[in-house]
């Protein structure tokens, strides 16, 4: 049976240690088959792992730094991330990207440690996992001499234009779409229409950006439903259409790591 896949859930987080077992089990139940995990920096990994453990066939770990964990010392955060990189395989590397919200002071560091991330893709054969708050279109003109037609990813949490949308998909990547797509004034009503089916994949980000009408809460993998209706309704699909299409597509982005639900 056919399931949906979170792309991006930080379900590791402090946030939810009251709970976790619950909160997972909740997703499970509501059809969620896989919750792919994207790391922060050396401090996520041990949680990360544990869960990978406990749920070896539903949370999948993925390896890479964090562009608001990119500060002075960031090489030996890129060590860690190497290293287990060399040590066995990952759903993705990620979540990398850049930032320029929170803090422009490592903007230098940050674009260093993008380009060296997209070569670990390139070198492991895996797909990125892209963040870009902020600085949609910086992180498409440091990749885009990078491409070739094997490197592939998703720029998660996608809240751009219709043309940053083209240009992204035009290089072989897709669009992560989560809780702002119910959003009354979040815009990705206005893009979704104008981007391939085939080019979506869905997400949370849990626990944050909760889809509306838990918007300000913690947010969690089982309201990917929530976010997967407003998606329906915006393309004019049926939820199981959408449900094909989506998970067909995490499948194919993630093909050599993420088993069928």
């Amino acid at each position: 049976m056919k399931a949906w896949i979170d792309t991006h859930a930080h379900v590791y987080s402090k946030e939810f240690d009251a709970d976790r077992s619950d909160m997972l089990r909740r997703a499970f139940e509501a059809g969620v088959g896989r919750i792919l995990m994207p790391n922060i920096n050396h401090t996520s990994i041990d949680g990360m792992m544990e869960l990978e453990l406990k749920y070896p066939d539903q949370c999948l770990p993925m390896m890479g730094l964090h562009p608001c964990s990119v500060k002075q010392d960031f090489e030996k955060e890129l060590y860690i991330v190497e290293s287990w990189l060399s040590k066995r395989k990952f759903t993705a590397l990620g979540e990398m990207g850049t930032d320029l919200y929170w803090d422009k002071t490592f903007w230098p560091q940050q674009q260093e440690a993008f380009v060296i991330q997209v070569n670990w893709a390139k070198k492991h054969k895996l797909p990125l996992v892209i963040h870009s708050r902020e600085s949609i279109d910086e992180t498409i003109a440091l990749l885009a001499p990078l491409t070739t037609k094997e490197l592939t990813g998703v720029f998660h949490c996608f809240t751009g234009t219709a043309d940053q949308a083209k240009q992204i998909t035009d290089m072989g990547f897709y669009l992560g779409i989560g809780g702002v797509a119910t959003f009354k004034n979040g815009g990705v009503d206005k893009v979704l229409p104008h981007v391939l089916p085939e080019r979506i994949v869905l997400e949370t980000d849990s626990p944050y950006l909760a889809p509306v009408p838990h918007r300000g809460k913690r947010n969690e993998p089982h309201y990917m439903l929530l976010i997967a209706q407003r998606v329906a309704d915006i393309l004019g699909i049926p939820m199981e259409q959408l449900m094909d299409q989506t998970t067909g597509n995490a499948l194919k982005l993630f093909r050599d790591q993420t088993a069928n639900p």
